[in-house]
């Protein structure tokens, strides 16, 4: 005896959204097909019309239909699937994290292979264990500690310099020292079709450049000196031309420690100029 097709009748808001879903490009292919079957079916048509317009076994219209009737468009979506399970457990995991936070005693950082190696893994288990945890042990970040114990009342002021600028112009410096000045040996040989600009490999050392600069943060101008070693005498003389770039402003210039900032002709200069106000932070190791 032949099963008797439930009845599919569709309110205007769920014939929209099944709509929706047929023509949207970002649904599943399978709901689309899915709410075909139902839409079809709501307008009448028949098992074996919506088989045959569709190309779909009749097993599947019937299922969707069916399903359709009696949990309505929830009932069109794929259930939650439970997956694999896991083949190693909370412990397991644990040991691995574990082991990657302690020191590697013959290496400076463990890598994927090593961990593996010492916890008797595979690789491809570490791996996926490590990004679930996001943990990173190939990489490596430094910090500062800073000893300067007025530390803190130097970081509001500039922090406080940067919230709340003054209305003229802001100014920060800094210098770039050991820029090497090198030259190719041939020319260049210009950009062609299919070919991009080139230069051969071989160069020749003119020494070293050393470029101070002022940054106007408000409009993007640059003041800067270029000269061959970074002194006193270069920094003031430097300071000196900032100064006459803006005769009618009070300029709040953020420098580092370094000793040509700070040194005795630093401070005899600021005093003759009046125009500074020097705010200093610690200056910063390399790396």
């Amino acid at each position: 005896m032949s099963r008797v097709a439930l009845p599919v009748q569709l309110d205007p808001e769920t014939r929209s959204t099944l709509n929706q879903f047929v023509r949207l490009s970002s649904t599943p292919q399978s709901l689309a097909l899915r709410s075909r079957i139902v839409l079809a079916a709501a307008d009448g048509s028949s098992h074996q019309q919506i088989t045959a317009a569709l190309k779909i076994p009749a097993i599947t219209a019937g299922r969707w239909r069916r399903s359709f009737a009696v949990d309505g468009i929830e009932g069109l979506r794929d259930a939650p699937r439970s997956g694999r399970p896991p083949k190693h457990d909370s412990p397991v995991r644990q040991r691995v994290q574990r082991r990657v936070c302690q020191q590697a005693e013959a290496q400076s950082r463990w890598g994927v292979r090593t961990l593996a190696a010492e916890l008797g893994l595979a690789a491809s288990t570490v791996h996926a264990m490590l990004v679930a945890a996001k943990l990173q042990p190939h990489l490596i970040r430094t910090f500062t500690f800073r000893p300067d114990p007025d530390f803190e009342a130097k970081l509001l002021d500039i922090v406080g310099l940067y919230l709340n600028p003054p209305e003229n112009a802001l100014v920060c410096v800094d210098e770039k020292p050991s820029i090497q000045a090198l030259d190719r040996t041939p020319p260049l040989l210009p950009l062609r079709a299919k070919k991009p600009r080139s230069w051969t490999n071989e160069y020749v050392r003119h020494g070293r450049q050393t470029l101070l600069a002022a940054l106007e943060i408000a409009t993007g101008k640059v003041v800067a000196h270029e000269r061959d070693r970074r002194t006193t005498v270069d920094f003031l003389s430097f300071m000196d031309d900032v100064v006459k770039s803006y005769p009618s402003c009070q300029l709040q210039v953020v420098l580092d420690n370094l000793n040509i900032h700070k040194n005795e002709a630093a401070k005899q200069w600021l005093l003759v100029t009046r125009a500074f106000i020097f705010t200093s932070l610690p200056r910063t190791p390399p790396g």
